[in-house]
């Protein structure tokens, strides 16, 4: 008899139902799942901390010594300073646009008559002179029919002698009433035929005259030759478009280049003074040639909002080459009397411009408005001539800072160089 039954029954254990512990087992992986990706969340969440105030550390950190190394410039250290001195004189205010070298005259030069070139006068880039021998033709058969021409004109000036050798006759004895009226008349009209005749005649003298000249081709201009086109023992044909040589005009030469139609204003008041020009290389750092403005095209592009300009060159020194691209500076007005200082000198703080005044070996900041920039020189106001300015070191000065000026790396004073 079991002790667990006050009665004397036996007691068996409690049986657990299979299907209650199979529910459990499932429904225990959920909240396991759930905490891993909350776990992770949280180590993510501290790494990005960590690494937020790492670098909120590294930045207050550099501003602070930044903002130390200011003061220590301003108050305890000495900035070495390259000076510059604000200067007044005048600067031009120019034009640029891009140009081309073009010759005033181009000639190419073409047969006029057919036959073989007998002969090349000249040398490959030789500069000749307007009626300069180039090219012979040969020119035989054009003399020939000349000689027969001149031949016909003779025979026909002499018929025509004769007829008004008879007119003259015929006057005197119809004036005597020796012929009738209507044999002198006639005669009348056979002396404007034999006129007539020498004139044709001599039309064709004058054009066999003018094959035997196309013949001895010369120079229509004066300039330079190009490569030879040609050689003797060559046939040529009348009206061919075979280019016998090419001559271009040097001297002067002109370059054309274009400028935005809204610059017209300026340009159009000051024609009449032959404005300067002056032409760059490609870099637009060295400087070929100076000329003067010529003329100004009689319409705008509407394409592109500009106007050609055409200006002369002397080219003595034949720097400027046909075809050959230049930066071209037209020079529009001179500013007189204007406060300059080195382009290098001005800061700027968004849209603010200012420049950094020495006075007593201290710096202070004072706005400037800039004008008119030509190079390394600008034009400003809000200084006034005379007054020390920094041109090196901006990195360190504060205003208040204790400056100590050096020569060392200064630039000459522009303002004198730019006077137009």
């Amino acid at each position: 008899m079991s002790a667990d039954d006050p009665h004397g029954h036996p007691t068996n254990p409690p049986i657990q139902d299979p299907g209650h512990l199979l529910p459990a087992t499932a429904t225990d992986g959920a909240p396991a799942e759930r905490k891993k990706h909350a776990s992770r969340f949280i180590v993510w969440a501290i790494l990005l901390l960590i690494f937020g105030l790492a670098f909120y550390w590294v930045m207050h950190h550099h501003e602070q010594a930044k903002a130390a190394g200011g003061r220590r410039g301003a108050a305890g250290g000495t900035v070495p300073v390259v000076p510059a001195t604000a200067q007044v004189g005048s600067i031009g205010v120019y034009q640029d646009a891009i140009g081309t070298v073009t010759p005033v005259f181009t000639s190419s030069i073409t047969a006029q008559v057919s036959g073989v070139i007998t002969s090349v006068n000249y040398r490959e880039g030789q500069f000749v002179s307007k009626g300069q021998s180039l090219i012979e033709i040969d020119s035989r058969q054009y003399r020939a029919n000349l000689l027969t021409a001149q031949g016909t004109l003779e025979k026909d000036q002499g018929v025509l002698a004769q007829a008004q050798m008879d007119l003259d006759r015929y006057k005197d004895a119809w004036a005597r009433n020796a012929i009738p009226r209507q044999q002198y008349e006639d005669q009348q009209k056979i002396v404007q035929q034999d006129e007539g005749t020498v004139k044709q005649d001599q039309g064709t003298v004058a054009f066999d005259q003018v094959q035997v000249d196309f013949c001895h081709i010369v120079a229509p201009i004066s300039g330079r030759v190009g490569l030879r086109l040609v050689d003797p023992g060559n046939v040529v044909t009348s009206g061919g478009t075979t280019t016998l040589v090419v001559i271009t005009q040097v001297q002067p030469i002109t370059v054309i280049f274009t400028i935005a139609e809204d610059a017209l204003s300026q340009v159009l008041p000051r024609m009449k003074a032959r404005l300067p020009v002056e032409a760059f290389d490609r870099t637009a750092q060295h400087k070929i040639a100076t000329g003067t403005l010529l003329t100004l095209d009689n319409q705008v592009d509407t394409t592109t909002g500009t106007v050609k300009a055409r200006a002369q060159f002397d080219n003595k020194d034949n720097v400027l080459y046909p075809n050959e691209f230049v930066n071209a500076r037209l020079l529009v007005n001179t500013l007189q009397n204007v406060v300059l200082v080195p382009t290098s000198t001005i800061q700027h703080n968004g849209n603010e411009t200012y420049v950094y005044t020495i006075t007593n070996n201290k710096a202070a900041i004072v706005p400037v408005k800039v004008g008119v920039t030509d190079g390394a020189t600008s034009q400003v106001t809000g200084i006034n001539g005379g007054q020390i300015v920094a041109n090196s070191s901006f990195d360190k000065l504060q205003p208040g800072s204790q400056v100590r000026l050096s020569n060392q790396g200064a630039a000459p004073s522009s303002a004198g160089s730019n006077t137009p």
